[in-house]
């Protein structure tokens, strides 16, 4: 029923910021042919990707909330990364109309050696009162997808947000065009604010583009590793071959985990549902934990600090800290035994 509410809590926000999209980017579109400045043009044009990514948004939000399936047995998670390349691609495209629509308007006032602007009092009003309902509408989908972990949600606040400050900035410039009269201030914010919006979508398309390709999220794999660090059982001796996929909202974890060779399958297990219930209280109830266990051998004697093991063979040395390196790499494991050989003979 929680996670029912979670989603309904999730659409609404997500409906409630299309309807406003769509509202401002036609008060936009007026106060563009009211004043024919590029600036509002080009605000106008990235508040056009913010109905597209709500729509897309809500769309995604539908999809990835589908249970799981025999088709689909790590769920739908992964529409989040094809609507997030879809939206990328026509930010994008948009980037491209607006520098095309300011260079058509640089020539015009080259020939004409006139400005086409006017009523930029009016304009100015309409461009802070849109960056006002922006940023609330961008600070609520952030507050309720960070509560309901909705990954989908906190990215369209913080589109949001970001769209409040470009609009904020034009509204600043169409104040100081209004006193100056410098008819080139116009041309130059559109043209920023092109960068800015070919920049958002290059990043969406890059991120889309690691999560299809399940890209190694380092920053994720070190969080873990600190926490289970610090959170490590005495009968955890090593964990290994660590890695993270990402399925929208929903994460898989796989790993290796070293226990005593001496422990039964029921000691194995639990030392498992330990390790299972810590990353779930960390990082959530969509997390799917895959855990393959591997019994110690004399070589983790030395790093190994169970002080009531019978059966040791070698002192114990010093306690290895589980860092990034330490367990994400495939090529840590295969030289483990080796430099513990070493550092055994060092020692004796």
């Amino acid at each position: 029923m929680n996670l029912k509410k979670t989603m309904i809590s999730s659409f609404f926000i997500q409906k409630m910021i299309c309807f406003f999209a769509i509202i401002l980017f036609c008060i936009k579109l007026i106060t563009w042919r009211i004043t024919s400045s590029l600036s509002i043009f080009s605000d106008a044009m990235e508040s056009l990707t913010n109905i597209i990514s709500s729509i897309i948004g809500l769309c995604s939000l539908y999809i990835s909330s589908l249970p799981k399936d025999k088709n689909h047995p790590y769920g739908h998670g992964k529409i989040e990364f094809i609507s997030t390349a879809i939206e990328g691609f026509l930010i994008s495209v948009i980037s491209f109309t607006i520098f095309i629509n300011t260079f058509t308007r640089i020539r015009y006032n080259f020939y004409h050696k006139s400005s086409l602007l006017s009523k930029l009092d009016c304009g100015i009003l309409l461009m802070f009162l849109t960056s006002i309902i922006n940023y609330f509408l961008g600070f609520l989908a952030c507050k309720i997808g960070n509560k309901n972990k909705t990954l989908t949600l906190i990215a369209s606040g913080k589109h949001l947000k970001m769209d409040t400050y470009s609009t904020f900035g034009i509204a600043i410039g169409l104040i100081f065009l209004n006193k100056t009269k410098c008819i080139w201030i116009d041309p130059i914010i559109s043209i920023i604010l092109s960068f800015f919006i070919l920049y958002t979508g290059f990043k969406l398309l890059r991120n889309a583009t690691a999560g299809i390709m399940d890209e190694t999220d380092k920053n994720l794999l070190k969080k873990l590793s600190f926490y289970l660090n610090e959170k490590r059982s005495i009968y955890w001796i090593d964990l290994h071959h660590l890695k993270i996929i990402k399925y929208g909202s929903a994460l898989h974890i796989d790993c290796h985990l070293t226990v005593p060779w001496f422990f039964n399958i029921k000691e194995a297990n639990k030392e498992v549902r330990k390790l299972t219930i810590l990353t779930k209280y960390k990082f959530g109830t969509k997390v799917e934990l895959s855990v393959h266990v591997d019994a110690c051998s004399k070589f983790d004697c030395i790093f190994c600090f169970n002080k009531t093991c019978q059966v040791r063979k070698h002192p114990f040395h010093k306690k290895i800290l589980w860092t990034l390196n330490q367990t994400s790499y495939i090529e840590k494991k295969q030289n483990y035994n080796k430099n513990n050989s070493k550092l055994i003979k060092k020692t004796l």
